[in-house]
């Protein structure tokens, strides 16, 4: 399975949005609305190959200080797997 990682900007929140959202039960962020502001991307062909690149990533200064932030997106749909039947009842 392919994989996505990215590197993002945090966007600052004021405590006035904070408290509006815990008290309507909302999200204050939706990245399929109003996704994050993308700072590196990197593809990886397995899962392995992305959490290492993600590890690489998130010793960058701005991660570590907590205003940008690393995330592993997968590209291609999980395959589904097959659940065999048990041994027959009797």
């Amino acid at each position: 399975m392919r994989f996505l990682i990215v590197r993002t900007d945090i966007r600052a929140a004021a405590d006035v949005d904070l408290a509006a959202v815990w008290a309507g039960g909302g999200r204050l962020r939706d990245e399929t609305t109003v996704p994050e502001t993308r700072r590196q991307v990197v593809h990886a062909e397995d899962r392995e190959a992305a959490l290492s690149l993600a590890r690489a990533l998130s010793t960058v200064g701005a991660v570590r200080a907590g205003r940008q932030r690393v995330k592993v997106v997968p590209l291609d749909a999980p395959a589904r797997r097959r659940w065999r039947a048990g041994p027959p009842a009797g």
